[in-house]
Order: C-alpha cells, then structure tokens, then sequence
C-alpha cells in the first residue's frame, strides 16, 4: 500500500521517456530494461533536450523524472527513506554532500561508468559511489562598466560596503557549498565580516541576478550558468573570476543500493556521460561538461581552465561540509540576522 500511495502521488509530477517498443516491454535482446526513477535537479529544458537521446539509447527503458530544485529533492528523498523506502533509482543533484553522507550509511550503488574516464579526478568520488555529470560553479558578477573585486575575500573590503549580493545558504544547495567553501578557507568571521560591510542576503541565484540587474547591488555571488545565461539575453552584467578561485558545485550522479533495475540505472548515467549528453548539458545547461572534449558553455573557458581557476575540491571540503555544515549555516544566520 505504501507504494501504491507513493507512485500515485509522483505520477503528478514526472515526465517519462521511453520509446513504443519500451511501452510495451520490449527491449532489444541483452540490452537493459525496466522502469528507472530519476530525482534531479537538472533544467526542466535540459531534460526536455535529453529525452530524444535517452529514447533512442536507452529503447527498453522507461525513465520518469522527479524535477525539483537540490534542496526539495533531497527532503523528498529523505521523507521517503524515513518511511521505509523510495522508488528513486538515480540521484542527479547539486548537493555533494547528501551523496558522501549516503555514501557513508550504504545507500549507494558502486558504479563507475565507462564513459566518465576523462573527468578530472577531483570530481569523482574514488571509491566508486558517485561521480560528476556537471559542474555548476560560483563565480563573482558585477555591473557592466566597473572594475570587480578581485576575490570573494575582497568583498568584505570597506570599498563594496552596502553595494554586494549573496544567495542564502539556508535556501539555496549551491550557496551553502559556496558558504562552507568560504568558512574552510576564510574562517567563520568571514560572514561576520560581510555583514558589518552591508552585504544583501537575496536568497537564491535568481534573487542576487535580480539586485543586479535592478542596481540594488554592484557585485554579487552567482552561478556561473545564470550569468551565462543572462548575459545573452542582454543585461548588463559581466563576470570575474576570484583569485581566491572560482568554487566549483559537482553535480554528481548515483544509484540507490535499493534500485530494482540497476542494469538500465547504470545505462542511463553512461548515457549522461556520453558525448550526446555531455553536448545538451554545455549548450543548453550553460554548465561545463566533464568531458574536456566538450567546449565550455557559449564560449565560457575549457573544463582545464575552469579546474585551474577554481579552489581545490575533494575529500577536505566534503568532510568539512558534513562535520560543519549545520554549524555554518547557523554562523551565517546569526551573521545576518544582527
């Protein structure tokens, strides 16, 4: 009874994939099969120009998809796995640190893709649990016309006093990495600092564009896609990259150990990896693929230079983010709440 209600109520809010031969059990003799349940946090529209790729590569497979933003997907995970059990067989979020913690509990499935040799190692969990499809990254914005800040260090800097805009990690998946990157490298008294300088707390990427764009702030802390994205559509932003480095969020992928069809899971995670759909993440996400033969997004540098232009990642910050993480957010909400 429990997965009759819990199907019923995902089938609300999924999109399938799966060709006619699928639709009707049929699968191409060897070649994986099934049902695979997919709780992402990928583009609406990215998963719009996927769905053609996945039906033609994946004919046996029905794919449905849960979409939501990082934070909503993993308290849904988290409800259901609390009451017993989730139909998800994949995870492709923006979270790095729910997938180390679950790595950790035994709920991930060891898998690693033969399509993923060329990402840079920093991105990949080396165990084999988990491993990167994208890479969003936190960069600085200003307005068009000034000269930046050089660092997110610099922001707490007397010259940008009341003129920056930050997400909210308390809301925001992507601005909490950002925030425990910040605390790791630059202490707790970091956010202290930005507040005595007058720094806006906007709540997620869409709300600091918006002071941006509005001139209710001159720099702020942005996804690097949503800049991308902005820019060509005309505002009147422009992008800097912090000498301090650039932090680079893993959009990871992973199977459930409790996946019923762990075959066609781990067929659809190669599929992601595939030059196809490495392709539709760079062009229409405006996120770096892990593929270095993959261009960066609309002309944005190469997957090299982003590595070499962002702060290090790996097991130190992961483990700080899991060990501090409800401390930072607490620092950083005490920070601005004064």
């Amino acid at each position: 009874m429990r997965w009759l209600l819990v199907l019923t109520f995902l089938a609300g809010c999924r999109i399938e994939t799966a060709s006619p031969g699928a639709a009707n059990g049929a699968a191409k003799s060897g070649a994986p099969a099934g049902e695979v349940w997919v709780y992402t946090s990928v583009y609406r529209h990215v998963l719009d120009a996927l769905e053609p790729q996945l039906k033609e590569a994946l004919p046996g497979v029905t794919i449905h998809w849960f979409q939501a933003g990082s934070e909503k997907v993993a308290a849904k995970l988290e409800a259901e796995l609390a009451a017993g059990g989730t139909p998800c067989d994949v995870l492709v979020t923006s979270d790095p640190f729910l997938y180390e913690r679950f790595k950790r509990e035994g709920r991930l499935l060891r898998y690693v893709s033969p399509n993923g040799v060329r990402t840079p190692s920093r991105y990949v969990d080396l165990d084999g649990h988990y491993a990167a499809v994208r890479l969003s990254t936190m960069v600085l914005v200003h307005k068009a016309g000034i000269t930046p800040p050089a660092s997110f260090a610099a922001l707490a800097a007397p010259g940008w006093k009341g003129e920056v805009a930050l997400g909210d990690p308390l809301t925001s998946g992507t601005a909490f990495t950002w925030a425990v990157s910040m605390e790791q490298a630059l202490g707790a008294t970091y956010f202290e600092q930005l507040r005595a300088n007058e720094a806006r707390v906007a709540g997620g990427n869409a709300a600091v564009l918006q002071k941006l764009e509005g001139g209710e702030a001159k720099v702020g802390v942005l996804l690097l896609e949503n800049a991308i994205a902005a820019k060509a559509k005309g505002s009147p932003i422009e992008i800097a990259w912090p000498s301090d480095g650039a932090v680079v969020v893993p959009g990871y992928a992973s199977i459930l150990a409790s996946s019923q069809h762990p075959e066609a899971a781990k067929a659809l995670i190669d599929a992601l990896l595939s030059p196809k759909g490495q392709k539709v993440i760079a062009e229409l996400g405006d996120m770096h693929a892990v593929d270095p033969r993959v261009p960066g997004p609309r002309g944005s540098i190469s997957l090299d230079e982003l590595v070499r232009r962002s702060a290090p990642w790996g097991e130190p910050i992961l483990e700080h983010g899991l060990t501090h993480g409800v401390r930072v957010k607490s620092d950083f909400s005490q920070a601005f709440s004064r």
